[in-house]
């Protein structure tokens, strides 16, 4: 299985060459040549171990790693640092199922992949004869940062910086990258908003001046964001495994259509459930939740994508994104794989902001359903599963499900559906339980944890407990057009 680039089709990689690199020379990103086809009945994946189901999948796309090599990544990855030993649990609560993505180390669905890209990163790395040390640039909006740190703090051979907007994300989020230990981890919020962080990001990739500076010091970036094709696939695993124990437990025969709702900002999340569909899942539609930054319900709903709009702050601030990075592998697809296509919508979107695909090409949208909530939708959605079903979901399910509230409403398609439940409420705490109510408005954010651990009867995660008193190591606060400098002084060239 060889990798593309979505801007040049000329630029191909093996699997492992496409996660060192993370985004192409060209800027563009790597998509398989082709999705294979899932080779396992859903029998056989039902008495599966989400480990098992891991390899099944991922064997399929990375088909430059061993058998061992890709089971030793799994087993590293999947292991006690989750706090269930499904991984990735389903809990019905009226008539959906939702898949809890958030049971790793930084509770949080990035811990999905970012569990396993330093170990596939660094066995890419050896199987490549890599002698450089590995630098991680990551943006992030809130959730990725901390995984990513968790996960590459300490790995011989790398190194990790992450941006995130200084006021755009919640306050335990930013306790979380903050305190991150690990001798090569530095963690910078900047004057800005994620959109700010993440191109100026991408403008180092492919910034030639600095790759030249990079390799005469021995170093060289990799990316793990979602634009890197070792985030997206093993996202591609749960939705499998979750078809396969909603057969197990009865909730839906073989072969039954379900849909599937991922609040998505990125849309990374959203592209690897679109993934398991055209590998063959029964996935109906793939339905897009976005917050009040709706640039995705818009572009679903007219076929013009436009970031020409007021960037709003909100309660879901992973989702608080008006570039949608992993929307360019969708819009490739839809482009009939053409490279050249692509390649004008982006730089019409660089250039002016915005760009509008043709008839043909939002007639290949029809699996997806876009939409939004307010944020007094997503309040209203998070206190209605609390009093009805006690079940308590953080600010970005609030969202989701509040979308398929809507989606429900619209058409009557009464498919069984999962909702991707990408964070604890624990990460989000001030505003679930101000949703809930009121009452809570006033109390600081430590007593509101403990409130919340005796609302929803679950333990107060380890991640939480390990910030309540941990030290602030990263105070550096940055500019967005200091970045690049930020970086140079970090590695001292």
């Amino acid at each position: 299985m060889l990798y593309v680039s979505t801007r040049n089709e000329e630029e191909k990689a093996t699997a492992s060459q496409a996660i060192l690199k993370g985004l192409a020379a060209d800027g563009g990103l790597f998509v398989p040549e082709k999705i294979p086809t899932l080779d396992l009945s859903v029998e056989k994946l039902t008495s599966m171990t989400y480990q098992e189901t891991a390899y099944e999948v991922m064997k399929l796309f990375l088909t430059d790693f061993t058998e061992e090599e890709l089971k030793g990544c799994i087993q590293n990855a999947y292991d006690e640092k989750f706090d269930s030993k499904e991984i990735a649990p389903l809990k019905k609560a009226g008539d959906v199922c939702f898949l809890e993505l958030f049971h790793g180390a930084t509770i949080a669905f990035k811990d999905m992949a970012l569990s396993i890209l330093p170990h596939l990163m660094i066995t890419a790395a050896k199987k490549n004869q890599i002698e450089n040390e590995i630098v991680i640039l990551t943006a992030t909006s809130g959730d990725t940062g901390k995984a990513a740190l968790a996960g590459f703090a300490d790995v011989k051979g790398t190194k990790i910086i992450v941006f995130y907007p200084k006021d755009g994300v919640s306050p335990i989020q930013q306790k979380q990258m903050v305190t991150q230990k690990g001798d090569n981890t530095f963690v910078v919020g900047i004057n800005g908003n994620f959109d700010q962080a993440q191109t100026g990001v991408k403008q180092m990739f492919s910034d030639k001046e600095l790759g030249k500076a990079m390799e005469t010091a021995g170093y060289q970036f990799s990316s793990a964001n979602s634009i890197n094709i070792g985030r997206l696939v093993p996202q591609i695993v749960y939705y499998v495994y979750a078809y396969a124990k909603m057969v197990q437990l009865g909730e839906i025969k073989n072969k039954e259509v379900i849909n599937v709702v991922v609040p998505t900002g990125n849309f990374g999340n959203i592209l690897a459930a679109f993934y398991a569909k055209n590998m063959g899942l029964p996935i109906g539609k793939l339905i897009c939740a976005s917050n009040e930054n709706k640039v995705l319900y818009d572009f679903f709903t007219t076929g013009t994508y436009d970031r020409n709009r007021e960037f709003v702050l909100t309660s879901s601030p992973s989702m608080d994104i008006l570039i949608s990075s992993n929307l360019e592998r969708l819009i490739y697809r839809i482009a009939g794989n053409n490279s050249e296509k692509n390649q004008s919508l982006m730089k019409d979107l660089q250039e002016n902001g915005s760009y509008e695909i043709t008839a043909e090409m939002k007639e290949q949208l029809l699996d997806f359903y876009g939409n939004y909530a307010s944020e007094e939708e997503t309040a209203s959605i998070i206190r209605e599963v609390y009093r009805e079903h006690n079940y308590i979901v953080d600010t970005h399910t609030g969202v989701a499900a509040a979308v398929y509230k809507k989606y429900q409403e619209e058409t009557g398609d009464t498919a069984k559906t999962v909702i991707a439940s990408t964070a604890s409420p624990y990460k989000f705490t001030r505003s679930v339980m101000s949703a809930i109510d009121e009452k809570y408005n006033d109390k600081p954010d430590f007593a509101l944890i403990d409130e919340l651990a005796v609302l929803s009867g679950v333990k107060v995660p380890q991640a939480i407990e390990d910030i309540r008193t941990a030290p602030v190591l990263h105070k550096t606060i940055c500019e967005i057009e200091e970045m690049q400098t930020t970086v140079k002084k970090f590695l001292n060239i």
